[in-house]
């Protein structure tokens, strides 16, 4: 047996990361602050928008993106099953119901007919949260041709989706709103994190001011000026959702990165589906050629089989090999709050169903080595080899 285990995924953090961090604390301004500031407007001319706003999490995200678009009790937003629970959860804090749709069975994004379906029938919808699963970019067009025939707004989860391109324009430009994750697993990361794009310069007023406690000033400013600058005005009841100096030094180097990070990703899958092609596994792939995939993560699905291994199963197994693995994700119509709130049902749900109970995420991360990905396969080929 192996004794190095190898983990799901790992941040990719160098020395430039870490230098810019000793600056940082060595500066005396941690918080919010000239290297947010930084970071904001490198990511704003690297996506091509007019805004780019940092907050401290893709959830925080979502919730102020809706709250700027008057998302209110009452209201409802249509959003896929499959997908984790910040994305439904952000419509709750606001007072308003999420309305849950199927998804596409190859890409796992929200389905297409099926929100048409719900635009056209139900009543009080005032937004769409499409989720850019595993990196592969959803229908944009369709998506945005809908909004403008019932219309309502298109808030982008784009937590897995950085970066990442749909005909041809960056994941970022499309809609009202585009919510990227830095989480500690994604392609770029500043440990917790996230950001706003958006080309709406009411959107990103209105953002920047409820980040920070509904306060009608940048604080920045109001603290690094030279002149008396202590005056400031509540305007809202806000939130506290502002990113660090400390966290956007690392987000700084690690947009740099971007392409690089995002291709040894690519790189990586391309290994897998050649080296796993003739196993009973369905195999993750960019269903556009024009599209940039950012493969935040590679998912197998587990198709029938000679001894009929479980995904369960599967993942013991690769785990008695160490070797971690992930199921992405357990969908929201089966956990207890929203089947039991809504009254959901899996009948409702067949395609998300019957990903959630074959999928895998097997270890994709940039420094990943070579030896690691081949013992990757290895040890799923083993597996299945054994049980024919």
């Amino acid at each position: 047996m192996e004794t190095e285990f190898i983990p799901f995924s790992l941040p990719s953090i160098g020395e430039e990361e870490i230098n810019e961090v000793v600056d940082t604390l060595r500066s005396g301004w941690l918080t919010t602050g000239p290297k947010t500031r930084q970071f904001e407007e490198e990511f704003a001319q690297y996506v091509g928008v007019k805004h780019a706003i940092a907050i401290n999490s893709a959830t925080a995200g979502l919730h102020l993106s809706l709250e700027a678009l008057g998302i209110s009790e009452g209201d409802k937003v249509v959003t896929t099953t499959y997908t984790f629970t910040a994305t439904a959860e952000v419509v709750r804090y606001l007072g308003a119901d999420p309305v849950f749709v199927d998804v596409d069975p190859i890409t796992a994004n929200i389905d297409i007919e099926k929100l048409a379906g719900v635009l056209e029938k139900i009543e009080g919808i005032k937004a769409i949260i499409p989720v850019h699963f595993a990196g592969q970019s959803c229908e944009l067009d369709k998506i945005t041709q809908l909004a403008k025939k019932y219309s309502v707004g298109v808030v982008e989860d784009s937590a897995h989706a950085f970066p990442a391109t749909y005909n041809g324009k960056k994941i970022g430009t499309f809609s009202e709103a585009t919510v990227f994750s830095f989480y500690a697993n994604k392609t770029i990361t500043t440990g917790e994190g996230g950001m706003i794009t958006t080309d709406n310069d009411a959107l990103a007023e209105r953002v920047r001011v409820m980040r920070l406690h509904g306060i009608n000033r940048d604080v920045f400013n109001r603290y690094h000026s030279r002149k008396p600058a202590w005056y400031y005005e509540v305007v809202a009841p806000g939130f506290k959702y502002n990113l660090t100096d400390i966290a956007a030094s690392i987000g700084i180097h690690q947009l740099r990165k971007a392409e690089a990070l995002r291709n040894r990703r690519e790189q990586i899958a391309q290994v897998y589906n050649e080296a796993f092609k003739d196993l009973p596994l369905e195999l993750p792939r960019n269903v556009r050629e024009t599209d940039v995939h950012s493969w935040h993560l590679y998912v197998v699905r587990i198709k029938a089989n000679p001894r009929d291994i479980s995904r369960d199963r599967f993942i013991e197994l690769l785990a008695e090999k160490n070797i971690g693995s992930s199921v992405h994700f357990i969908p929201l119509h089966l956990q207890p709050y929203w089947r039991d709130h809504y009254g959901l049902n899996s009948s409702d749900f067949p395609v998300a169903q019957g990903i959630y109970e074959s999928a895998v995420s097997l270890p994709n991360f940039a420094d990943m080595t070579d030896v690691q990905v081949n013992r990757v396969i290895s040890a799923v080929r083993e597996i299945f080899e054994s049980c024919s």
